[in-house]
């Protein structure tokens, strides 16, 4: 295989509120996805839990250093000698609000990037759906980038993908793969999901993974699915748009030189006035 030659995975979930079964899921299908070849697989926000009645989430989240998921997964990626980004989970961040967490796990099984999600998703978008997540949620501050062996991921969550400087950012300070777990609902899906996914690959030159939460959850929300690869020319190499299971693709990272090469517009951007 060609060092420039990335084998991955993406997983596509319908997490339910008990983060055993989401665990044990996740490990099936990361076990299957090892099998194939992948060097990483990615899973989608919330990977552990998702449950939007009131206070349960955080009732069952517990600190980091003692979060018995996160244990799991570790134990996985050493059991698989894989990469393993947990897309986010839910992390008890005070007594009384959770951090939105995504978690870069080496094959040795130990966390080596975490970043907290940024832009918290506070909106109505009518006939009864409105998302609140600063109510519980605790924002980051800090954008975070992921240096491995030949590549560098930078890391970001669902609602993130609308506000593109962080993700110029990123491909400035060298990310060639942007990660964008996400649930996203059905309405915002249906009209944005791939736009914004193919804009966010364009404009920086970098691979874009987005595993993706879909269908109907135990929580009683419904989410859009279609998790996707796309490089950085902007083309949709793979999509899984309906059910659960495993998404696999293999990455040419020559890709993203030539894509800058072809259009070097993160060279040409120029101080401006207001």
């Amino acid at each position: 295989m060609s060092s420039t030659r990335l084998p991955i995975a993406l997983l596509q979930m319908r997490s339910g509120t008990e983060p055993a079964a989401n665990v044990a899921f996740v490990c099936d299908q990361v076990r299957e996805a090892a099998r194939r070849g992948a060097r990483l697989v990615v899973t989608p926000e919330m990977t552990t839990s998702l449950d939007r009645r009131p206070g349960m989430l955080l009732a069952r989240a517990q600190a980091q250093p003692d979060d018995d998921s996160l244990k799991a997964l570790c134990a996985l990626a050493r059991e698989c000698q894989i990469d393993l980004l947990i897309g986010s989970m839910a992390v008890r961040a005070s007594t009384d609000r959770l951090a939105n967490r995504s978690l870069y796990l080496s094959a040795a099984g130990e966390v080596i990037a975490q970043y907290d999600k940024i832009h918290l998703f506070d909106a109505d978008l009518g006939e009864g759906q409105r998302y609140e997540e600063s109510a519980r949620f605790v924002a980051g501050e800090q954008a975070v980038l992921v240096q491995r062996a030949g590549y560098s991921v930078g890391l970001t969550v669902c609602y993130d993908m609308r506000f593109p400087a962080l993700y110029r950012d990123l491909a400035l300070a060298g990310a060639d793969i942007i990660s964008v777990p996400s649930s996203f609902t059905v309405p915002t899906g249906e009209a944005h999901w791939h736009v914004l996914l193919r804009a966010r690959a364009i404009e920086t030159g970098c691979f874009v993974l987005a595993p993706a939460q879909q269908g109907v959850h135990e929580d009683g929300r419904e989410t859009y699915g279609h998790s996707v690869v796309i490089n950085p020319w902007g083309e949709v190499l793979a999509e899984r748009s309906e059910e659960p299971g495993l998404l696999m693709c293999e990455l040419d990272l020559s890709e993203v030189a030539q894509a800058r090469r072809r259009l070097p517009s993160l060279q040409h951007a120029r101080p401006y006035q207001r």
